[in-house]
């Protein structure tokens, strides 16, 4: 239920739902003659858009939660693998053509197999289903073997997990496919904004796990200001961090997590 409630409260939540959401609402307003709560209503539409793509408000929301770990200078000398969180793979496309087309948080997998290749014999893991509520899309981790293969990673060393649907699915699942010793060091591979809650997550779950984030979409040098990067971009900046921050929120509210902002 939680799966599918997110979703759609979500779908009205991100700026582009809401700016199209307001400006139906003031479409019904105006249908009502009601002219200056109507202009009210266009106004914030307009604003919510306007902020989320030509402002820096999305990657200031952004730039603490990739600054919150960092990889370390000197791993362990005894790790027990390598898990990549799932969410890089454009799903939709690769069910229907077959290949590994990747989406903007591709990097999760080409870290995966620099990892892999710095660390031999090491397995790696990849936890990913399907997240996608309407879209029909193929799981990552079914994905995954034609490009971390392709890339000289032997088979042999891959094991995957294709049900879960969200982050806290990552972890149990992955959880209960591995049944981790407290003692074993695990890499955890995805996005650095994504990373306080993965960390979190997995800690939950009973991995001792070291960040390697990837994937950065800031450069850690933001300022408040306008138009300082194109206007798509800088919406689907303000979505990510938007959707990141709920996220904690929530699964802290739920219980989910012990920290609405997790830390090293």
């Amino acid at each position: 239920m939680f799966f599918y409630l997110s979703k759609i409260f979500w779908f009205f939540l991100q700026p582009l739902g809401l700016a199209t959401l307001l400006l139906f609402a003031g479409l019904v307003i105006l249908a009502a003659s009601w002219r200056k709560t109507a202009a009210s209503v266009f106004c914030a539409s307009f604003l919510v858009l306007f902020i989320s793509s030509w402002t820096t408000f999305g990657a200031l929301m952004l730039r603490p939660l990739e600054d919150r770990f960092q990889r370390p200078d000197v791993l362990p000398s005894a790790i027990a693998g390598i898990i990549v969180l799932g969410g890089g793979f454009e799903g939709s496309v690769n069910a229907a053509r077959g290949g590994y087309e990747l989406a903007s948080a591709g990097d999760r997998f080409v870290e995966a197999a620099v990892l892999a290749h710095r660390l031999p014999g090491v397995p790696v893991v990849v936890a990913g289903g399907s997240g996608a509520l309407l879209l029909h899309g193929e799981p990552d981790a079914d994905t995954a073997p034609r490009l971390l293969t392709a890339l000289g990673v032997s088979p042999e060393r891959l094991v995957l997990e294709n049900q879960s649907r969200n982050t806290q699915e990552n972890a149990v699942f992955t959880r209960d496919l591995l049944q981790p010793d407290s003692t074993q060091s695990w890499i955890l591979v995805t996005s650095a904004f994504h990373m306080p809650r993965s960390m979190s997550l997995f800690r939950r779950a009973g991995f001792n796990v070291i960040a390697w984030p990837v994937d950065y979409r800031t450069t850690g040098a933001e300022r408040i200001g306008l138009a300082q990067d194109n206007a798509i971009d800088s919406l689907h900046t303000t979505t990510l961090a938007i959707r990141e921050w709920v996220g904690l929120f929530a699964y802290r509210l739920t219980g989910r997590i012990d920290s609405v902002f997790p830390g090293p």
